[in-house]
């Protein structure tokens, strides 16, 4: 498996044969809102050009519909007839902007050799929060000559999330680690503790933590993790952190 880590939650990933673009958000440095009063957003550029970052893409795996996960740029860079994985409930979104090869994974789904689970998540954790997130998801990826991925997703560190990871023991985790708060100060995504606990859940897996620094609602850097993971007796070569625009191989442990 190779991935190039683009930015925020967006990866170029080739798996099974197959180019995949995660959670496209493709909007230049400060052409959107802020999400904390704190900064335009994205705060960081693009470390690719929009035609580079889509160059041989044969699917894109949405999580969720939110704009830092799948912007309008993305919605009009990305050919209407590539073949988009999401959520049920975001494929009528998704038609409305004429994307036309919808695959829902409610459950699991195979594409080639490729088999894409879909995994529950917890975007916050009031009532209140919740309800102004929605629903969203993290995704197992499977496949015989792959190591198995499990992609945490939008998610706070939770019960369930240690019993995936206890019931798969996946090759590899992703996490969503720059500490994201909605309301000033709940935390909606994992920051950098929670990125230590799900390293401890699972010691034979390779961690890979993104989602920093690139939205003003996020509180957590690079650095911070880093420091608190080596503190925590977490090795580099467990914990990888890429940054923007970083390729990275990993194979079966």
């Amino acid at each position: 498996m190779k991935i190039q880590f683009i930015r925020n939650a967006t990866m170029r990933i080739e798996y099974a044969g197959q180019h995949i673009l995660t959670d496209p958000c493709l909007a230049e440095k400060g052409s959107l809102p802020s999400y904390a009063g704190r900064s335009t957003n994205p705060t960081a550029a693009l470390p690719l050009g929009v035609e580079q970052i889509l160059d041989r893409i044969e699917a894109v795996l949405v999580s969720h519909l939110h704009k830092d996960h799948f912007d309008p740029t993305a919605r009009d860079a990305i050919p209407k007839d590539t073949p988009v994985f999401c959520r049920g409930v975001d494929t009528a979104a998704l038609a409305e902007h004429r994307f036309g090869d919808l695959r829902p994974v409610d459950n699991d789904i195979q594409n080639g050799d490729l088999k894409i689970q879909a995994v529950a998540a917890r975007h916050g954790s009031s009532r209140g929060v919740l309800r102004d997130m929605g629903t969203t998801c993290g995704f197992l990826l499977t496949s015989e000559n792959e190591p198995s991925v499990y992609w945490i997703g939008d998610s706070v560190w939770y019960e369930e999330i240690d019993q995936a990871i206890a019931r798969w023991q996946p090759d590899v985790i992703i996490t969503h680690s720059g500490g994201a708060v909605w309301n000033e100060n709940e935390l909606i995504i994992m920051d950098a503790e929670q990125t230590i606990k799900a390293c401890r859940a699972a010691p034979g897996s390779r961690v890979v933590a993104i989602h920093m620094e690139a939205f003003d609602h996020c509180r957590v850097t690079r650095e911070d993790l880093r420091e608190k993971a080596r503190k925590a007796g977490i090795p580099d070569d467990r914990l990888l952190i890429p940054a923007d625009g970083e390729e990275f191989v990993i194979n079966h442990r």
